[in-house]
Formats: structure tokens, sequence, C-alpha cells
């Protein structure tokens, strides 16, 4: 089956995948950062401050996600996922009407959470549990949805922020995603027969092909494997987030930075599509080595170059990585440990995900303060 016959057989499915994974946006740093000076300014917070708020919801939300996110797999999908745009539409709504930091905290905790833990966990889990064979071209087709939100999200906000203020653009996206639900569950139509032909097919896989948690916590191969899956996350979150810090250092305007996002998202999608075929042919164990050498190239841009053609390449290359990661990470877990349990194992490494990334921005701020180059940093 080829790769238009396959979307257009499965459109409906594929397009809750992608949509979910463009709303899990609403909870990501890039757009939540947008809205960060005004923040601080109706909250008088300091950049150190909101920082720690936001690295303790983010915390917060990692140990929560690891018994939240293994629900998947013993819930209804259209209930799980009714549940999740809840959450979500209330947490999004909470931080427009926030009137105290301990508020504040709770809606960032809700946001990251539902929208950047638990949206683009039920799409990544739902694409690889169910298409068992075309599981790297359903993911990568889904995954879609985060670079055209980076895309779009940024100049919404700062329209809207523009237009009608912070709050009043956070309370209307709770209200947009509530009105969201209504599709998602048309968008899963017919998803109980789906998931009785899914069942039947399980039922008759060996047992011990279906890992549990508790196995996979047993396996000295995932000890291996995590460190690696975890880096890249880590590293760009803690670039990304002292973005302002780089372009300073380098000598780079921030417009020129921006523009240069525009590599990141074409790479993201161009090696979200190719790995997506490349596992399905080849498997993705066998490129599960490979797809983290953009992001060391690009590292090594870094510290080595200076000249404005340099952010451009750095992003460029990172979002190679970033594309390749969805379909190739995802698909290696499913292969290795089976499908009956996916939900709880992507829901382990996602709270482990979420920790790295609110982590880094910490530590790479320390050291910043400490005197320490970004070129040193990096090189590390």
């Amino acid at each position: 089956m080829d790769t238009l016959t396959f979307i257009r057989q499965n459109v409906r499915f594929l397009g809750f995948g992608l949509l979910l994974m463009l709303s899990s946006n609403l909870g990501q740093t890039f757009y939540i950062s947008l809205f960060g000076a005004a923040i601080r300014d109706d909250f008088n917070l300091g950049n150190a401050e909101f920082g720690a708020i936001y690295s303790a919801a983010t915390m917060c939300s990692a140990l929560m996600l690891a018994w939240v996110g293994r629900r998947i797999d013993v819930l209804d999908l259209r209930l799980y996922v009714t549940l999740v745009l809840v959450g979500v539409a209330v947490a999004t709504a909470l931080l427009g009407a926030s009137t105290n930091i301990y508020v504040l905290g709770l809606a960032l905790f809700g946001l990251r959470l539902g929208a950047q833990g638990l949206m683009g966990h039920a799409a990544v889990t739902s694409m690889a549990r169910y298409f068992e064979g075309r599981r790297g071209r359903a993911m990568s087709f889904a995954a879609l949805g985060l670079p055209l939100g980076e895309a779009t999200f940024p100049l919404l906000a700062v329209t809207a922020l523009a237009a009608i203020g912070w709050r009043q653009t956070w309370v209307l996206s709770g209200i947009l995603v509530a009105l969201l639900i209504p599709v998602f569950l048309w968008l899963l139509q017919g998803h109980g027969e789906r998931h009785s032909r899914h069942v039947e097919e399980t039922s008759s896989e060996a047992e011990e092909s279906q890992w549990s948690r508790r196995d996979v916590l047993r396996d000295k191969r995932y000890y291996l494997v995590i460190p690696g899956v975890l880096m890249p996350p880590f590293v760009l979150t803690g670039l990304f987030f002292h973005q302002t810090v780089l372009a300073a250092a380098k000598g780079w305007t921030l417009e020129w930075l921006a523009t240069a996002f525009v590599g990141y998202a074409v790479l993201h999608v161009v090696a979200s599509l190719v790995c997506g075929f490349l596992v399905d042919r080849f498997g993705a164990l066998k490129l599960l080595v490979f797809y983290q050498v953009p992001l060391l190239m690009g590292m090594l841009v870094l510290v080595l170059v200076d000249d404005a053609w340099a952010a451009a390449a750095y992003l460029s290359l990172a979002g190679a990585t970033t594309g390749a990661s969805l379909p190739v990470v995802n698909a290696m877990w499913a292969e290795t440990y089976g499908v009956t349990h996916l939900g709880a194992i992507k829901a382990m490494n996602v709270a482990l995900m979420v920790f790295a990334t609110a982590v880094s921005p910490i530590a790479a701020g320390m050291m910043l303060d400490a005197g320490i180059s970004f070129e040193t940093i990096i090189t590390f």
C-alpha cells in the first residue's frame, strides 16, 4: 500500500492524531514563553521567579504523567481524549483568569501535563498501537501537527496579545479547546470496531512479546537506550529557553534567529516523513543509531562558527533530529516491547522527557550565571 492510499483509507483517524499533536503546542515551552513578559509584568515576577514556577509546574506534571498516561491502556480512547481535552480547556482558561501565583502555577501544571504531555502521548500511542506495519508513516503524519503549530501559533499569539491581551487570549483558547471535543469524537467514529480488531490480532501474539512496564524496568537494554533518547529534548530545551542569551553571545539579531526557525520547521517535517517511511521499511532499531547525528553536527556548528549562517544551519540540523525522533523512538518502543502495555511504557518515558526539559533550563542558566560560555556548555 503506497503512502497516499494509506492516508486516504485512514484519513479520519490520522487526522485525529494530527489535530491532537497540533493542539499539544498550547503546552509547549516555545508557545508559553511568548506570554512570559506579560505574565511577569502582571504578577511582578522576575525572570528567576517565573522560571522557578514554570519548572516546578513542569516537574510536578512529569511525576503525574507516569500514572495518568498509563490509563490509556485501559480506558476507551474516546473517553480518555475527552477527559484530557476537558482538563486542558480548564487549565487554559484558568491561566487567563489566574489572580495569584498559586493559581498561575496550577494552570501551568495543567497545561504542561495535559497539552504538552498527555495530548502528544495519546496521539503517538494511538498511531503506534493501531497501525501495525504502518506505524512509522502514521506517526510521521500525526507529527506534522507539531511543526504546523510552530509555524502558526507564534503569529496567532502575537496578534491576539496585541489585540485583546494575554489573559483574554488564554481564556479564548480554553473555549476553543472545549469546542474541539465534538470534532475529536467525530474523527474517532468507528473506533470501537478498530479496537476490537486490534484486540483480536494481539490476543494471538505470544504473551512474552508484550512487556509490562515492570518488565521494561528490569531490562538492561532500556538503561542503555534511555539516556540517548532523553538527550535531544534536554539539549534543545536548554538552548531554546536561553535563545536570547545565545543570540547575544553570537552577535545574531533576534529577528534573524526567528527567521532561522523556518529551517527548523522545514527539516522537522521532511525528516519526520522520510523516517516514517524508513521505519516501516527497515525497522526503527536500525535507524536508532543514526537519528541524533544531525543534532551532533548542529552542536559542532554552534561551537565552531559565529557567522549568521550558523543559526540557520544549527536549527535546521536540530529540526532533522527532532522530526526523526518521533517515528524512530516511538516505533522502537513498540517493536521491542509490544503494544499491549505501550501506554504505560510511553507514559514513563514521556515523564522522564518532561523532567529532562524541566531540568535543562535551570542547569544551563546556572552555568551561564557562573560565567561559563555557551561554547563550553554546548561542547560539554
